[in-house]
C-alpha cells in the first residue's frame, strides 16, 4: 500500500481568480487563465495589486537580516560623487551626489576654477520625489541647457530649457520628448529632438495635423505599442510655440523602428538614423546649411549597424558590416556611395571594438577583450599613436571630451574599484587622478577571477566570480548568478555597493557573459536572439551547472538573479529547470513572449526576439516562454521566488510579472513562497531615490538569505 500523500503546503498569499480564455495560433492552443490582469487600468486589478504588494512587503518586514542589510546599504548607497565635466563655451556643467541628498544636483561655473552654482535640484521638485530628471544637453556656447523632466520615473518625459545665468526656466516646455536628447544648433538658439506622440494624444500619418500650411490628414488613434512608428525628428527655435515646430524627418509608421535625429558640432551636417532593433540601422543625412534641403542615404537596408560621428565634414562610421567586432570607415559626405568608404580602422581579431568617436583632434577607441576595457588613441587617419592606460579588469564608462580641445576625461570603475575620473590629454596619453569615489569598505579581503566553461552545445563562455579571500569551496556558499544576455548589452567589471555586502555576507557573486550579448561582437549577438534564445538559457543553466560542479555551491544555495531582459532570462531558467535553482529574483520582466508585442514598447523588440504573428519565430517563442510553460506544465515544485516590478514602467509592462507571479502561485506545490512586490514611483529602471534603492536591494537579499541558509 503506497504511502499517503503529504499534504499539499498552505497557501498563504492572496488568491487570483481565473477565465477560460483560449486561441489558437499556428495550430497551437493557448490557455491564458490571468488575462485579465493585463488591463492595469481595471479597478479589480488595482486591488489585486495592493493586496499582493501589502501581503508580500508585510513577509519581507518579518525577515531577519533585512534591517541589518538596509543599515550596511545605507553606508554604501549615501556617499559623496561628481560626474565628468561637460565644457560649454566658458563654462563647465556636471552632476554632484550628496550624501545627505536622495538625487542627484546638476551644477555649472564659469570657467575650471569658478565659483560653483546649482543649475537645477530636482530633490526640490517634489515633496515624494515623483519627479525625477532623465537627462539634460548644455548648448554649444553654455547659455542654455533642455533638461527632460519625468513623472515617477517613467520613460515618458518634458522637455524643458533653463537659462544658465539667471537660473530661470524658459516658455518652452515640450510633451512627447520620450527618450529624445537635445541636438543644438551652434548658435545656441535651437535643437533638433526626437517628438513621440504622448500617451493617448491623437496622430496622424503626416504629423500633427493642426500645424498651419498643412493639410488635414487621416487621423488614427495611435496605441501604446504602436507609437514608436509615429516618432518625428523636430526642430525647435527657442521662444516659439513647440506646437508648430516643423518636422524635418517625418515619423516612418513601423512599430518596430525608432528614428533619431542629431546635428554635427559644426552644424553643417544632419544626421537621422532609423533602428532596426539592436542588430540593425539606415543612415540618411543632409546639408543643414543648404538653402534647399532634402536627405541623402548613407546606408539603408543592410543587416548591420552604423554609428556616425561627424568632424570636420567627415564622417567616421563604425560599423560591424562584413565585421563582426566593428571596424572604422572614413566617409566624404560628397560622395556617399558605399565602394567610396574608406576601412581606416579594420576588425581586431581578439576585441570588440565598442565604440569610435572623435575627442581632441583624434579618435577615441573604446575596446573589449574578454569583457574588460582598454583605450586606444588613433589619429584621424585611423592609425595608432598610443594606448591610454588603465587598471586592468575594470570598465570605461565613458569618455567626455570635445572634437577640438585636448583635455578629456575618463569614466572608470571595476568590481572592487568604485568610480573613478581620471583627466587625460589625448595627444599625450598622460592620465590624472581627477575624483574619486570614497567608500567605507575593505576591497584587499575581495577577489575577481575570470573563468571559462562550456555550454550545452560545446561553446566556451566566460564568466566573473566575486568572493571574500576566505570563501571555502565547499558547496554552502549563498551564491547569486546575475544574467542579461540579449539586445547585444556587455556585462562588464563595474562596482555596485549591493554586491560589496553580499560578498561581506559571505557570498559568491558570478556574472557570466552569456550568448546575446555584444561583449564578443555581433555573432556573438546573433547568437541568442530570435529562433537561437534558447542558446542563452542553455548559456546560464551551464553557468549554474558550473558553479555546483566546482563546489563554489550548491543547489540549496544558489540563486538566480534578472532584470528586464535577464528577467525573461531568470522566468525561463526556473521554468525549464526549477529543481537547480533554490531562489530567484525576477524584476521588471518580460515573460509572456507570445504577447509581449502588444504592449509597451514591445514592437521595437520584435528584430531582437521575432513574433508570434510568424510561424517560425512562434515556435520559438512558445517553446520558452515563462508564462505558457508554466500554465502547460501545470502544478509543480518550483523554487522560492520574489518578481520586483514597478508601478509606472511603461517600456516592460508589469502585465508580465503579475501574470507569471499569479500562475506560480497557483501551481506552486513545494513550500516555497511567490511574491510580487511592487516598487513605488518607479520606471523601467527603478526608482531614482537612494532610499528607494536601499529598500529593494534589503528586500531583496534579505529575502535571498532567508532562502539560502
Amino acid at each position: 500500500m503506497p504511502p499517503p500523500e503529504p499534504p499539499k503546503p498552505a497557501k498563504p498569499w492572496p488568491a487570483t481568480r481565473t477565465v477560460d480564455v483560449t486561441e489558437t495560433i499556428h495550430g497551437k492552443t493557448i490557455r491564458d487563465p490571468y488575462r485579465w490582469l493585463e488591463d492595469e487600468h481595471s479597478d479589480e486589478v488595482q486591488a489585486w495589486m495592493k493586496a499582493q504588494d501589502e501581503y508580500t512587503r508585510a513577509q519581507l518586514a518579518k525577515l531577519p537580516e533585512r534591517e541589518q542589510l538596509a543599515t550596511r546599504l545605507k553606508e554604501l548607497f549615501y556617499f559623496d560623487a561628481v560626474g565628468a565635466p561637460l565644457h560649454r563655451g566658458s563654462r563647465f556643467f556636471y552632476t554632484r551626489k550628496l550624501a545627505t541628498k536622495e538625487k542627484s544636483i546638476v551644477y555649472w561655473k564659469d570657467g575650471e576654477h569658478g565659483t560653483e552654482k546649482v543649475l537645477f535640484d530636482p530633490n526640490a521638485w517634489s515633496e515624494d520625489g515623483s519627479k525625477g530628471l532623465h537627462g539634460w544637453y548644455p548648448s554649444w556656447d553654455g547659455k542654455h541647457v533642455a533638461y527632460a523632466v519625468s513623472e515617477h520615473n517613467s520613460d515618458e518625459t518634458v522637455m524643458h530649457v533653463i537659462d544658465v545665468a539667471t537660473g530661470k526656466d524658459l516658455s518652452d516646455v515640450i510633451a512627447g520628448t520620450k527618450y529624445a536628447m537635445a541636438s543644438w544648433t551652434p548658435d545656441g538658439r535651437a535643437f533638433y529632438y526626437t517628438w513621440v506622440p504622448p500617451v493617448d494624444q491623437t496622430a496622424s500619418p503626416a504629423g500633427d495635423a493642426a500645424r498651419p500650411g498643412e493639410a488635414a490628414a487621416r487621423e488614427e488613434r495611435v496605441t501604446i505599442a504602436d507609437r514608436p512608428g509615429f516618432a518625428e525628428v523636430r526642430f525647435h527655435k527657442l521662444g516659439t510655440d513647440p506646437a508648430k515646430d516643423p518636422v524635418v524627418h517625418e515619423a516612418t509608421h513601423d512599430a518596430g523602428t525608432f528614428l533619431g535625429g542629431y546635428l554635427s558640432r559644426d552644424g553643417h551636417w544632419l544626421i537621422a538614423v532609423v533602428q532596426h532593433g539592436w542588430n540593425s540601422s539606415d543612415v540618411y543625412f543632409q546639408d543643414a546649411r543648404a538653402k534647399k534641403t532634402e536627405w541623402q542615404t548613407l546606408v539603408a537596408g543592410v543587416p548591420a549597424t552604423f554609428d556616425v560621428d561627424v568632424w570636420r565634414d567627415k564622417f567616421y562610421v563604425t560599423t560591424n558590416d562584413g565585421a563582426p567586432r566593428y571596424r572604422v570607415f572614413a566617409v566624404d559626405p560628397k560622395h556617399p556611395a558605399r565602394d567610396a568608404w574608406k576601412e581606416i580602422v579594420p576588425e581586431s581579431p581578439d576585441a570588440t571594438l565598442q565604440s569610435a568617436s572623435v575627442v581632441g583632434e583624434h579618435l577615441v577607441l573604446q575596446y573589449l577583450r574578454h569583457a574588460a576595457s582598454e583605450l586606444e588613441i588613433h589619429g584621424l587617419d585611423g592609425k595608432l599613436s598610443h594606448t591610454i592606460e588603465i587598471p586592468p579588469l575594470g570598465t570605461v564608462g565613458g569618455v567626455t571630451g570635445n572634437p577640438d580641445e585636448d583635455t578629456a576625461y575618463i569614466s572608470y570603475s571595476s568590481f572592487t574599484e568604485p568610480q573613478l575620473i581620471y583627466k587625460t590629454s589625448i595627444k599625450s596619453g598622460k592620465v590624472d587622478e581627477w575624483a574619486r569615489v570614497k567608500l567605507p569598505i575593505e576591497t584587499s579581503s575581495l577577489v575577481t577571477e575570470q573563468v571559462f566553461y562550456p555550454s550545452k552545445d560545446g561553446t566556451k563562455i566566460s564568466m566573473f566570480i566575486l568572493h571574500r579571500k576566505d570563501v571555502k569551496q565547499d558547496g554552502t556558499a549563498p551564491t547569486i548568478l546575475y544574467g542579461y544576455g540579449g539586445f547585444n548589452v556587455s556585462l562588464t567589471p563595474s562596482f555596485a555597493g549591493s554586491r560589496i555586502v553580499w560578498l561581506e555576507h559571505g557570498g559568491v557573486y558570478a556574472i557570466p557573459n552569456l550568448r546575446g550579448g555584444g561583449e564578443y561582437g555581433e555573432d556573438w549577438h546573433k547568437a541568442g536572439m530570435g529562433v537561437h534564445k534558447q542558446n542563452v538559457f542553455d548559456d546560464f543553466e551551464a553557468a549554474a551547472e558550473y558553479l555546483v560542479r566546482g563546489k563554489w555551491t550548491s543547489r540549496d544555495h544558489l540563486a538566480i538573479y534578472g532584470g528586464s531582459n535577464g528577467g525573461l532570462l531568470v522566468g525561463a531558467a526556473l521554468t525549464q529547470r526549477p529543481e537547480l535553482f533554490k531562489a530567484v529574483i525576477c524584476a521588471v520582466p518580460l515573460l509572456d513572449m507570445l504577447r509581449y508585442h502588444l504592449f509597451g514598447s514591445g514592437k521595437t523588440w520584435v528584430p531582437e526576439y521575432g513574433s508570434a504573428d510568424d510561424p517560425e519565430q512562434f515556435a520559438a517563442l512558445w517553446a520558452y516562454s515563462p508564462y505558457r510553460r508554466a500554465i502547460d506544465e501545470g502544478p509543480r515544485a518550483y523554487p522560492a521566488v520574489l518578481f520586483d516590478s514597478a508601478d509606472h514602467d511603461d517600456r516592460v509592462d508589469p502585465m508580465h510579472a503579475r501574470k507569471l507571479a499569479a500562475a506560480l502561485q497557483a501551481l506552486q506545490t513545494a513550500d516555497a513562497p511567490i511574491l510580487l512586490r511592487i516598487e513605488r514611483n518607479s520606471g523601467h529602471g527603478g526608482a531614482d531615490m537612494v532610499k528607494s534603492q536601499v529598500d529593494r536591494v534589503a528586500d531583496q537579499f534579505a529575502f535571498l538569505l532567508d532562502q539560502l541558509k
